[in-house]
């Protein structure tokens, strides 16, 4: 992320970003704080000194995420507590912001440092002169999305707060966001992307966070996927084996001509590198394909109909699967994306 890609300098001509999304400009802190809380979460803004300040929130809003513009004139402390329902990526555009999460501290910086912040994390900052480009992610979707990538059922996920910006994985989340900041520019605020191109976009912010950033499933995910280690060949190629073949029902005895191993030996394979037995990985990776297609599904889809293409034979316990790994049943996911 360089200075001229944003082209943002300074407080000034950030500002210029989104503008044709204004949700909010004052002079007012007490009214800052009341309409910013209202897009993102309720929370206290204090100015340091009356004089001088100013905010503006810019939005360009998405189905499970939206890019944004803010900016503060002089020093103000925001104390959001914990954000709840959503994670937020700030990447600094102009001035400087201190940053506690937890019982972590960060400075940012333009081109330097920027932060992750996640929803069970308590985070109070200060920013000084600052604008930041901030992109908000629905916290279900992260969440249901690591527990499709690691094999555990929905839970809590919790992000290094620092994004280091000379890292080649923190700058491409930065580059990713400023290429969504001019996207929503040329849309317009009445444009819209289509159900495909959102689609595609959700995978590629999911894949930057959850593949390129260190948070507390970063481990479990890289073991599942079988790159937490140095795997015997057998076990790579069963596993690929396995997620090629996840519609067909399980044959061990395929598996273990394919990947050139006994069946004994590949279970407990699976078992000692996965953590998991074959058929829980076929099963795993058949929830996290239903669930990718319910988030895609246009408004006249077959829950039924999916369900049987993806392998599933029997909907009574796919339903009771999909409930304890992701929280809700695959009517409600679906419901939520069409809503």
């Amino acid at each position: 992320m360089s200075a001229a890609e944003l082209e943002m300098s300074t407080p000034r001509s950030a500002a210029e970003r989104l503008a044709a999304f204004a949700r909010v400009t004052t002079d007012d802190a007490d009214e800052a704080a009341e309409q910013v809380g209202r897009i993102f979460c309720p929370h206290d803004l204090t100015p340091m000194r009356r004089s001088g300040f100013s905010a503006r929130h810019n939005c360009a809003a998405f189905d499970g995420f939206s890019i944004n513009y803010v900016a503060y004139g002089g020093s103000v402390t925001i104390d959001p507590g914990c954000l709840d329902r959503f994670f937020l990526v700030q990447i600094p555009l102009a001035g400087t912001a201190r940053i506690r999460a937890g019982t972590r501290e960060l400075d940012t910086a333009p081109e330097r440092t920027a932060s992750l912040l996640s929803p069970t994390i308590p985070t109070r900052m200060i920013w000084t002169e600052s604008a930041q480009a901030i992109l908000l992610l629905d916290r279900r979707m992260v969440e249901q999305r690591a527990a499709a990538l690691s094999g555990r059922a929905t839970g809590a996920v919790e992000f290094d707060p620092t994004l280091d910006l000379n890292v080649p994985a923190a700058r491409g989340l930065a580059a990713k966001l400023v290429e969504l900041m001019m996207l929503a520019e040329g849309l317009g605020p009445s444009g819209r992307l289509s159900p495909v191109a959102t689609a595609g976009w959700r995978e590629a912010l999911l894949h930057y966070l959850l593949d390129g950033q260190r948070h507390g499933l970063s481990d479990a995910i890289r073991t599942f996927s079988g790159q937490g280690e140095r795997l015997p060949r057998a076990l790579h190629t069963a596993r690929d084996c396995l997620a090629a073949n996840a519609c067909e029902p399980l044959d061990l005895a395929h598996l273990a001509c394919e990947s050139g191993i006994g069946i004994r030996a590949l279970q407990l394979g699976f078992r000692r590198h996965f953590g998991v037995s074959i058929s829980q990985m076929l099963l795993d990776m058949r929830l996290a394909n239903l669930h990718t297609r319910l988030t895609q599904a246009e408004l006249d889809t077959s829950i039924t109909e999916i369900a049987f293409d993806l392998g599933f034979t029997h909907l009574g316990r796919m339903a009771r699967a999909y409930r304890e790994k992701f929280g809700e049943t695959p009517s409600a996911t679906l419901r939520r994306k069409m809503s």
